[in-house]
């Protein structure tokens, strides 16, 4: 048997806009059903269930909170197993990576604070356009390859975004 789909748990119908306060607080509200600490007293096999729905649970909101992994998440569903890597045939974004990735660099070697507090402000406009996009193609099959691309450009935001906070910290040490 396999696991229910991650939208299924939390009671929503599979799409890729979700109001996350709501997806927040219904976690909640299921983690302290299968919370392991309530079945301290149970049996073996009722313990091992709570901690595999806990596992689940836990797993189903990770992927679901984040707009990549979403993505991602919502085309395997819909389609093939996606392939981790990928050489992306998306000249236009691969240059507008490198541009991304040197100006990065310039703000670290420059430690210019302000400026990298206002490449992350584009960089949000840009994941919130990328997010605006793929909603409106994802459930699209005759889009399928557009919203793929779109998932991947997504993920390399998401790790763009996540150096860009690492390099805040380091700035402000």
């Amino acid at each position: 048997m396999g696991s229910p789909c991650h939208f299924a748990l939390f009671d929503l119908q599979p799409s890729f806009r979700l109001d996350l306060e709501q997806l927040a607080a219904r976690y909640r509200e299921l983690a302290r059903n299968v919370h392991p600490d309530r079945f301290a007293d149970a049996s073996e096999r009722e313990q091992r269930i709570a901690l595999e729905q806990s596992a689940s649970l836990n797993e189903a909101y990770r992927t679901l909170k984040n707009a990549p992994q979403r993505a991602r998440y919502l085309l395997a569903l819909s389609g093939p197993e996606l392939p981790l890597e990928v050489t992306v045939q998306d000249p236009d974004f691969l240059m507008q990576q490198m541009q991304w990735r040197e100006e990065l660099e310039d703000l670290q070697d420059s430690a210019d604070l302000a400026g990298v507090a206002a490449f992350k402000r584009r960089l949000k406009v840009a994941q919130e356009e990328l997010n605006e996009r793929f909603a409106v193609c994802w459930d699209d099959t005759a889009r399928r390859a557009e919203a793929e691309r779109l998932m991947r450009r997504m993920q390399f935001l998401d790790k763009l975004s996540h150096e860009v906070r690492q390099l805040e910290e380091r700035l402000d040490d």
